[in-house]
């Protein structure tokens, strides 16, 4: 049997895999669509529950609960919680068709918007004719004890928030949503903001109203009209249920709130040992997944188990801050996910954004996942005491306003792994000329005493030992690799973080605005490494002051580093329909430099190159200096 490479963890230990093919000793039934199903009845597949939660009542480990396609509008609270891998509880789809798990509810009872000012300064209350407003009274049965229409966006943990640097509207905003469609309308902080926009909504104060305006002015009435009414799709009531399977399951719509507390869409409510795979998690307010401790105000104990859990093969999309959440989270397992649109509450100051965002995750291992089109947020965070994480296979694609793809923050102890990856594209946050000049904690994003322009490919801060090699790392505003150390990140007797022994071996840097490699001291290693389309001083040390900025010689030179490094100069395009990136010769380059593809087809070499190598399968030669590498699955 072939040894899986990509499940190698960093101190050489290989991944725990636990899960076995559990045994089933019953199996429940649940459709909406059946004439003959009830809560009443058995469970039998000839006489179905119909809601999902009458199944999650009675349920016991060893239960396979198979639902048919339907859209359910429920909070799924399991019960019960299975008593290992071989008898876990199993919240599957039956397979004829989608089954939905929606928090909102779809509502009818409109009426013409009246008695409000759509623009600012005296006159009539709608001054052009043309704009359609409506208005919807909320139903307070439809609430149940939980109305996300009257809670912000964050309630629970805002001290951290720098309110003289941040905007708080997003965070100000009301949890419910209005939904046209399956797509959400914009909130707007007032009236008159309907005014200035279509496909628009506005809360009244008391949180029991909503007035809203469609696209192109549209009659609601023609169109499927969905509020929030719900925080979360599926998630226990009890904390700390264990082996439960997820499977097959579209979770939508749900209210969350900004983080922490880290509550998704689908929560393991601080369970260990839960399988989610082939999932959806669509439009998520807040959060999408949640695997953790859920709040650092939380106790946690040393002999408390947090995690283990595994999320495979799902799709995360347009969660408003964070895909996937979890604090104190060992051992996770996340794989072949596709996570897209993060980020678009705009709450990156939260410093809880992020595709996937974890803290102190230890023996983890993050591989063959797409990243695509996260907005002010990272791909992934892994903030705080990471230990033995291995970061491998992924693709990372097109950072909106991102500051960086990878981000390692305060970590000391370990070795965290990062290879065999593809970062592209990542376009920065925070122009100089754009940020304030001394707000909120004396400048959380300077790097030094001068504003730079971010957009770091992978970013570490007071981190030590980090291993970054054989990645593609491509069109990164600033910087391929930027570490910085942070010496005032200290708790009792800890050090603070000094950014040392980072060693970047074998990657290819290519077209990086600023710089390929910026080290804060020499105390760190770079060696085999291919710079691409690269001049100027795009290799760096930044202390001792003043900063150094080299080329590839004087790097060799004065530093030591890269003896074996190369430059290049060739065009690498990356194909986000088909999934290749192709390598060709540049029809233009600088004197001095030769088209060289020697290195690459050394870091390529077909005879290093095994099975779960990650993005680079397989690559050949497709034209007389032009070589092409399929990388891993695109998705839809």
């Amino acid at each position: 049997m072939r040894k899986d490479l990509s499940a190698i963890l960093p101190d050489g230990s290989t991944f725990e895999f636990w899960e076995k093919d559990p045994e089933w000793t019953r199996e429940l039934f649940v459709s909406n669509t059946d004439p003959a199903a009830s809560d009443g009845n058995d469970g039998s597949e000839e006489k179905p529950f119909r809601t999902i939660g009458k199944a999650a009542a009675v349920a016991t480990p060893g239960t396979r609960i198979r639902i048919h396609a339907g859209i359910y509008r429920e909070c799924v609270r399991p019960e019960q919680g299975g008593t290992g891998p071989e008898h876990m509880i199993s919240y599957e789809s039956y397979g004829d068709g989608d089954v939905v798990i929606r928090a909102s509810e779809e509502v009818t009872e409109f009426k013409k918007s009246e008695g409000w000012m759509l623009f600012r300064g005296f006159g009539t209350t709608n001054e052009k004719e043309d704009i359609q407003i409506w208005e919807y009274d909320l139903d307070p049965d439809l609430f149940r004890g939980y109305n996300p229409f009257c809670a912000v966006n964050i309630l629970h943990d805002r001290l951290f928030i720098e309110y003289d640097k941040t905007d708080m509207t997003p965070y100000l905003n009301r949890r419910g949503c209005v939904f046209c469609d399956g797509k959400p309308l914009k909130q707007v902080p007032l009236y008159n903001g309907m005014g200035q926009e279509d496909g628009t909504y506005w809360v009244e104060a008391n949180g029991m109203k909503v007035h809203f305006r469609l696209a192109c002015d549209k009659d609601p009435k023609n169109h499927r009209i969905e509020v929030t009414v719900r925080e979360q799709c599926f998630a226990p009531e009890k904390e700390f249920l264990n082996y439960i399977r997820v499977k097959g399951l579209k979770c939508e719509h749900a209210a969350t709130g900004a983080p922490v507390p880290q509550r998704g869409a689908i929560s393991a409510h601080r369970g260990h040992h839960w399988i989610i795979e082939d999932c959806e998690v669509n439009w998520s307010n807040g959060v999408g997944i949640d695997v953790g401790h859920e709040c650092w105000h939380h106790t946690h104990t040393a002999d408390e188990t947090i995690g283990y859990s595994v999320i495979r093969n799902c799709r995360i999309r347009d969660v408003g801050v964070c895909g996937i959440a979890g604090m104190f989270a060992e051992r996770m397992l996340i794989e072949d996910n596709v996570i897209e649109g993060t980020g678009w509450q705009k709450m990156e100051l939260s410093w809880e954004a992020g595709a996937i965002k974890l803290h102190n995750s230890v023996n983890g291992l993050i591989r063959d996942n797409v990243f695509r089109n996260t907005l002010r947020a990272d791909h992934i965070w892994l903030d705080c005491g990471n230990e033995n994480n291995r970061i491998c296979g992924n693709l990372f694609l097109d950072g909106i306003e991102q500051r960086e793809a990878i981000f390692i923050e305060c970590t000391r102890d370990g070795i965290n792994l990062i290879d065999h990856n593809i970062i592209w594209n990542v376009e920065g946050r925070f122009d100089p000329a754009k940020v304030p000049a001394e707000p909120g904690s004396s400048g959380w994003y300077k790097t030094r005493e001068l504003d730079v322009i971010n957009g770091y490919g992978i970013y570490g801060e007071g981190t030590d030992r980090l291993r970054i090699e054989n990645n593609l790392i491509g069109k990164c505003r600033h910087s391929g690799y930027y570490l910085k150390p942070v010496g005032f990140r200290m708790h009792g007797l800890e050090r603070g973080g000094t950014s040392r022994d980072a060693k970047i071996f074998n990657n290819i840097f290519y077209d990086c605005g600023e710089a390929a490699i910026v080290f804060p001291t020499r105390d760190n290693e770079a060696e085999g490494n291919l710079y691409v389309r690269l001049q100027g001083g795009y290799l760096r040390v930044m202390y001792p002051e003043p900063e150094v900025c080299l080329n590839l010689p004087a790097w060799q030179e004065f530093c030591g580093f890269d003896l074996e490094g190369q430059n290049g100069w060739f065009d690498i395009d990356f194909n986000r329909e088909s999934g290749t990136v192709t390598f060709r010769k540049a029809a233009e380059k600088p004197f001095g430099f030769r088209n060289q593809l020697e290195r690459l087809k050394m870091i390529l070499d077909p005879g290093e190159v095994r099975e779960g190598a990650g993005p680079w399968k397989t690559w050949k030669k497709t034209g007389e200096g032009e070589y092409q590498t399929n990388v891993a699955e695109m998705g839809e």
